[in-house]
């Protein structure tokens, strides 16, 4: 039976948020709030909750997830920030914007194979919400992270609690439920090359 904590979404409630933790750093998945509608997130080695999101999501073994930090120096651990990509990410961080980044030498092995072709660039967020933000600093390292879209659900507004609730509490061990909140997608710049490029803007349209 997953486990469903309501919080307040600016002044979290440590306990509930100790629980998330607890439960992620044994494996589980959660939903959780972001500033870019609820995501499924798990931990770096959480291996079997990876695969139960790529066979509820049926995702091909190349899809990227991304990565959740908590800063930028943080996400300088896991990618490769040029001066460019710091510039950006200091202007548009904590936001609604994923970075794609070339990988750092420090990304664990897994997250370049784990059963896809090799990778050479990841996808980074340092998202603003209260409660993901207090989440990522219980658990004192990223998390991955993953929209919540499911197959033939086109019309699921990942941003109201409501939907959420019905389409996807049963699929997760734990949900940190905040209300709704803002909605998605996020930004996407690709910063893998000299010259950043927007791939795609987000609800919250970003220049650079």
């Amino acid at each position: 039976m997953p486990e469903h904590y309501e919080l307040h979404p600016i002044t979290p409630q440590e306990r509930f948020l100790q629980k998330a933790a607890d439960c992620l750093k044994n494996g589980g998945l959660a939903l959780c709030p972001t500033d870019a509608g609820y995501a499924f997130v798990w931990n770096l080695n959480a291996v079997e909750a990876e695969n139960r999101v790529i066979r509820l999501r049926q995702l091909d073994s190349k899809h990227p997830f991304t990565l959740l930090c908590r800063t930028l120096s943080e996400a300088g651990r896991l990618a490769r920030l040029e001066d460019s990509a710091f510039r950006l990410m200091r202007t548009h961080c904590p936001g609604p914007c994923t970075f794609i980044l070339p990988a750092s030498p420090e990304l664990p092995r897994r997250l370049k194979h784990s059963g896809r072709s090799k990778r050479r660039e990841i996808g980074v967020r340092l998202p603003r919400h209260a409660v993901m933000n207090s989440l990522l600093e219980l658990m004192g390292e990223p998390l991955l992270s993953t929209s919540v879209v499911l197959p033939e659900e086109d019309d699921l507004a990942s941003h109201e609690i409501q939907a959420v609730i019905e389409r996807c509490l049963r699929y997760v061990d734990v949900l940190l439920d905040a209300g709704d909140c803002d909605p998605g997608p996020t930004s996407v710049i690709d910063c893998t090359s000299e010259t950043p490029e927007i791939l795609r803007q987000g609800f919250h349209e970003v220049s650079i």
